[in-house]
């Protein structure tokens, strides 16, 4: 899909087509995140460092396991 680049004071803004936003599940005020790779760029709405929280808090809710059910009494 070609998406064309336009000059916005002093950035650069392209415009993401209805169907692509739908798609990707994005709307008016939403973030996307722009990871590096190999071949360019991906966007995506959704945050990779989040993911690697998420990761890392499950683990710790597994570990103390017994200690939280605990705290919850």
């Amino acid at each position: 899909m070609l998406l064309n680049v336009r000059k916005r004071g002093n950035s650069l803004s392209v415009i993401i087509p209805k169907e692509m936003a739908a798609s990707m599940n994005v709307e008016d005020g939403d973030n996307l995140f722009a990871t590096k790779t190999p071949s360019g760029y991906e966007l995506s709405a959704y945050d990779p460092n989040f993911v690697k929280k998420i990761e890392a808090a499950r683990r710790g809710m597994k570990k103390y396991r017994n200690a939280l059910i605990e705290l919850a009494k």
